[in-house]
């Protein structure tokens, strides 16, 4: 199944920060984690990652510091602030309000419609 870009940009900030809020990270585990907890159906790229994390930085809901790992290789950590958690916490309320209300317009949807009333056949003669 392929999720359509805009429902993906739209989940974008939410996802990072929840992912944030679980422990500091660096992007291409971001991108990693995403398609595990996805179970591979939300494909991030760095193309689409690098500017939400950077605008988030802007905001000030994350904050980021370079880390060198035992490999010698350079990373770039990112974290959540305080600000980053209240802005997870309206993520969550909207999106609950997205989810209840698309449940209940697809319960109405999926409901099995009524059976027509039929009148019983007439008797030949009658």
């Amino acid at each position: 199944m392929d999720l359509g870009k805009d429902l993906i940009a739209a989940s974008s900030t939410p996802i990072v920060l929840a992912l944030l809020a679980e422990g500091d990270s660096y992007g291409y585990a971001i991108l990693l984690r995403v398609r595990e907890s996805s179970g591979g159906r939300m494909e991030w790229t760095d193309g689409m990652l690098y500017p939400v994390l950077h605008r988030l930085e802007r905001l000030g809901h994350i904050e980021a510091r370079w880390e060198t790992a035992a490999t010698g290789r350079r990373r770039k950590y990112y974290r959540i602030t305080a600000q980053g958690r209240q802005q997870l916490e309206e993520e969550r309320r909207q999106w609950q309000a997205v989810d209840a209300t698309l449940r209940s317009l697809w319960r109405a949807v999926a409901a099995p419609a009524p059976f027509p009333k039929t009148t019983p056949p007439q008797e030949a003669g009658a």
